[in-house]
């Protein structure tokens, strides 16, 4: 069976890897990830990936079924990676502070990964078809959760809108990033801190309750 059939890859890719394939395919992850950073997904092509591993394309062909397909599992990779730092952030902590943890673990981990931030930006292309993006809902419904627990736990005044609050916090979040690629000097982690304080204020029970807006 030819190396690019389709059919012969989906019946490989069933069966349990070897340990060389294993490592071939993280390296084709790896270099994929590398060039749609560089050159963006319309940029990067299969004879390109298989020229970064120093394969043949007929070898890229033998681990995945086409150029979709390495890009997919490519940003699988990277949205893995992400979501399980994030998480491991989140999840040790409660109410608001789970909040300014996903705020400044997010923005943290795209300023340190910026091949991963554009591998990201490039999967909001209609071309690739990938529908889990970071504008999905699944990503509002996380943080509105957040929020929501913030909320119950009382560091949040009762009338906050956890959709709309959420929304806003990712596109902040998404507004710090895109600045930090298109001006490196731009301090991101600074601007992160700025948001968590800006939540701080417009969200805490405190103000409120005190009476004083601009405390």
């Amino acid at each position: 069976m030819h190396p690019n059939d389709t059919t012969s890859a989906q019946v490989r890719a069933a069966k349990p890897l070897t340990i060389t394939e294993q490592a071939r395919r993280a390296q084709l992850i790896g270099v994929t990830i590398d060039l749609v950073a560089r050159h963006g997904y319309p940029g990067t092509s299969l004879a390109r990936i298989a020229e970064a591993a120093g394969i043949s394309k007929a070898a890229v062909l033998y681990h995945f079924p086409s150029k979709d397909a390495v890009v997919r599992t490519a940003y699988a990779s990277v949205l893995e990676s992400l979501t399980g730092y994030v998480g491991a952030e989140v999840a040790s902590r409660s109410g608001a502070s789970a909040v300014e943890a996903y705020v400044r673990s997010l923005v943290a981990y795209l300023r340190d990964h910026p091949d991963h931030t554009r591998m990201i930006v490039e999967a909001l292309s209609e071309e690739t078809g990938i529908g889990d993006t970071p504008n999905a809902r699944s990503r509002r419904e996380a943080v509105a959760g957040l929020i929501d627990a913030a909320r119950a736990a009382g560091d949040y005044r009762p009338s906050v809108d956890p959709q709309a609050t959420a929304v806003i916090v990712n596109g902040a979040i998404d507004a710090i990033v895109s600045e930090c690629l298109a001006d490196p000097d731009f301090d991101s982690r600074h601007a992160a801190e700025e948001l968590v304080t800006m939540l701080r204020r417009s969200l805490g029970t405190a103000p409120q309750d005190a009476g004083n807006p601009s405390s």
